[in-house]
């Protein structure tokens, strides 16, 4: 039995690197499954400039009242504990800017073409959310790409022109057009989605569902 599971989710999505996680346990969770797992993008704000813009003012044009502000402490406060029994290691306090993550979705889409999908998430993952680092400058993301063995220099190229824009805006748009307003999303086959940072056992079962199904 097989199942293609696309991940629909931002780069800039706390709960989107927890999701990643959890989907990669709930896969090893079902062995007797082939399981092909793959990215896709989505941009929580689009209208972010390509430049980004300071972390900190943005959240607080986000959650700028005081119920805004309970909530989003409240979610971080979960998301550190959840990542802290996951081993998600979140570091909010270290984010400075708040990136437009088109670019990094284009890293993603190069390295998948290279069976480095993976690879990439997870270090964009980390740069951001562990290490604070601005994953919508170029430089930043010429250096994660050689971190997951693409070229550099390729990369740096590619990353100067507009490269594969139109392809992942058009990829955006149709997961938009299905109807996805949240992240992570999950998809199988195009018959299934689950959407949210389920538990991996939930997960797992969704996988089980959707290959009974293709069977």
């Amino acid at each position: 039995m097989s199942v293609v599971i696309e991940m629909v989710s931002d780069l800039v999505c706390p709960w989107c690197w927890l999701g990643k996680r959890r989907i990669e346990a709930a896969i090893a969770m079902v062995p007797e499954i082939d399981v092909q797992l793959l990215f896709r993008p989505y941009e929580l704000d689009p209208t972010v400039p390509r430049q980004g813009t300071d972390y900190k003012e943005y959240m607080r044009e986000r959650f700028g009242s005081d119920v805004g502000k309970e909530r989003a402490g409240a979610m971080r406060q979960a998301l550190i504990d959840y990542g802290a029994a996951e081993d998600v290691p979140y570091r909010f306090e270290e984010i400075t800017r708040r990136p437009n993550s088109l670019d990094a979705h284009r890293v993603v889409h190069w390295a998948q073409g290279q069976q480095k999908g993976a690879a990439a998430k997870e270090a964009l993952f980390k740069a951001f959310f562990h290490d604070g680092r601005d994953i919508g400058d170029h430089g930043v993301l010429v250096d994660i790409a050689g971190q997951v063995e693409l070229d550099p220099s390729i990369v740096a190229d590619l990353l100067a022109t507009d490269a594969d824009e139109v392809t992942v805006r058009a990829e955006e748009k149709f997961f938009r057009e299905l109807g996805i307003g949240g992240v992570p999303t999950y998809i199988a086959n195009r018959q299934f989605a689950a959407q949210g940072a389920e538990t991996p056992e939930k997960l797992a079962r969704f996988i089980q569902h959707a290959a009974t199904a293709a069977a």
